[in-house]
């Protein structure tokens, strides 16, 4: 009951449009690099959405709503990828709809291809532009722990950019 009551507390028509419209992109490019698939990303991110209305904490500001919303897509996420129906499953089918050239696709799929505690950090420091200590927050790691997964990240990319050339 009280769910219902801070839905319609804080929740109008245009509110939820705004956030949706600030946040979808972000959302749509993490929830693909572990995903893979636009239509998984779409559920992920509409259930992201809903956790917003209806079980959100009180947000100190903007930032805390934005970090709040990419750890339960990241969760959202890494549920969805444990589900029975998905567990065999990779698609990177659709990359071309969301970036305009032919190297934004290519850098993109190798991200999406790479480990799942890598491509989260490079998606955020590099795409999201998040710094090390905020992304130390929000994956609740130590900073040393983010340096380090980019650190292999970025080299695990460069292995794959070179392959290409």
């Amino acid at each position: 009951m009280e769910n219902i009551l801070r839905a319609e507390k804080f929740i109008s028509e245009e509110w939820i449009l705004e956030k949706y419209d600030l946040y979808k992109n972000m959302l749509f490019q993490i929830a693909f690099s572990y995903l893979g698939n636009k239509y998984d990303c779409e559920d992920v991110i509409q259930e992201a959405f809903i956790k917003l209305c209806y079980h959100s904490p009180e947000f100190d500001n903007n930032e805390h709503e934005k970090r709040w919303l990419i750890r339960v897509t990241i969760n959202l996420c890494i549920n969805n990828l444990r589900s029975f129906w998905n567990r065999k499953k990779v698609s990177i089918d659709g990359l071309e709809e969301y970036f305009s050239s032919d190297e934004e696709i290519g850098i993109m799929s190798d991200i999406i291809n790479l480990p799942e505690k890598y491509k989260t950090v490079i998606l955020l420091h590099y795409i999201s532009g998040y710094r090390i200590s905020e992304i130390s927050e929000i994956m609740n790691l130590s900073e040393s722990a983010v340096k380090m997964r980019l650190k292999r990240g970025r080299e695990k990319l460069k292995i794959e950019l070179e392959g290409l050339i």
